[in-house]
């Protein structure tokens, strides 16, 4: 960790720096990609573009075809491929939580309705597997194909935990596995199959991608009970609202005493909130320390997904790689 990039956003700037061309050249296949005769899917798809985000994906796909050496040209369409899988899951998940906020903007589903939002997120998944079916591989249709399969099978996982206090740890790291970190190990390890690399370095990618995807979504879960909604771009305390046992509420529970356990049973087991629990529920994560314990987890998959880069030799994108994920657990939103 000596030397690294200061924990900020700067790790995330340099990488797009570093991968601009590329980037640009995914954004333009994007919104090519977006277009269609059918009026509302171009202006959904223009309020999610306006939405921003910060391409973390397909960044991912870039930057680990450049670190294996590659040349050509394929690493854009897959990335847009990666964004599109990506925001296809955005576009049900906010429906399926009810969401109101998506990256500080209003989102989809509250604008153009719960139909369209599943609809046009159905014509993005068609459209991820079309340029799948474009680049010819057959290893990397299996490995997109694996991953949207994954995530869909994460997603229903964290639906049967909810509200359920005797959801395990491992359960949650498998909800957590599917639902984000599969997509960041294929999005990955397609990078450095198209370049022809060896199984074992293909294998670490996909290692770095899944640990990195891991550690990220434990941020995610940690900021929800401590980030500034503003920052955030999500509304503070969905998931208490929603019942999700992420992993602040299961450190929070493991350490109730009878009277916390009995708080935890009716506002997450029970569903039974009041306008005042979610300030309890804060003061109870303030209590058992579960945003920084949240955050040292997310930190040791960061040290696992710095160690598997460690078959590539070093290089100024190995380099910027680990920064990114050292970032991970500094980030704010």
């Amino acid at each position: 960790m000596d030397g690294a990039t200061p924990l900020t956003t700067d790790a995330l700037v340099q990488l797009t720096a570093m991968l601009e061309p590329e980037l640009q050249a995914t954004n333009r296949a994007i919104v090519a990609r977006m277009d269609s005769p059918v009026s509302l899917i171009p202006q959904l798809a223009a309020h999610l573009v306006a939405a921003g985000g910060k391409r973390l994906r397909p960044l991912l796909t870039l930057a680990a075809a450049k670190l294996c050496g590659y040349e050509g040209s394929r690493q854009v369409q897959l990335a847009a491929c990666v964004e599109f899988i990506h925001t296809a899951t955005l576009l049900h998940d906010d429906v399926v939580d009810e969401s109101v906020l998506r990256r500080g903007y209003a989102s989809a589903n509250t604008v153009f309705g719960n139909k369209a939002s599943v609809l046009v997120g159905d014509f993005l998944f068609a459209r991820a597997f079309q340029l799948m079916v474009e680049d010819g591989s057959l290893e990397v249709l299996r490995i997109l194909s694996a991953a949207a399969a994954t995530i869909a099978e994460g997603e229903v996982l964290q639906l049967t935990t909810q509200n359920d206090l005797d959801t395990t740890e491992q359960k949650y790291f498998d909800v957590i596995r599917g639902k984000t970190a599969a997509l960041f190990a294929a999005a990955c390890e397609v990078g450095g199959v198209i370049a022809g690399r060896p199984a074992a370095q293909c294998a670490a990618l996909a290692q770095f991608g899944m640990d990195l995807g891991m550690a990220f979504q434990l941020v995610d879960d940690a900021l929800d009970y401590s980030a500034v909604q503003a920052e955030l771009g999500k509304t503070v305390g969905d998931d208490f609202r929603e019942g999700k046992l992420t992993y602040p509420v299961l450190l929070a529970i493991a350490d109730a005493d009878a009277q916390e356990l009995e708080f935890w049973t009716r506002t997450i087991g029970a569903g039974e909130q009041n306008e005042t629990d979610l300030g309890s529920a804060l003061a109870l994560m303030k209590k058992h320390n579960t945003t920084l314990r949240s955050l040292a987890r997310a930190g040791a998959f960061v040290e696992s997904a710095c160690a598997a880069l460690g078959v590539f030799p070093p290089s100024p994108m190995r380099e910027a790689l680990m920064d990114v994920a050292r970032y991970t657990t500094a980030r704010r939103f």
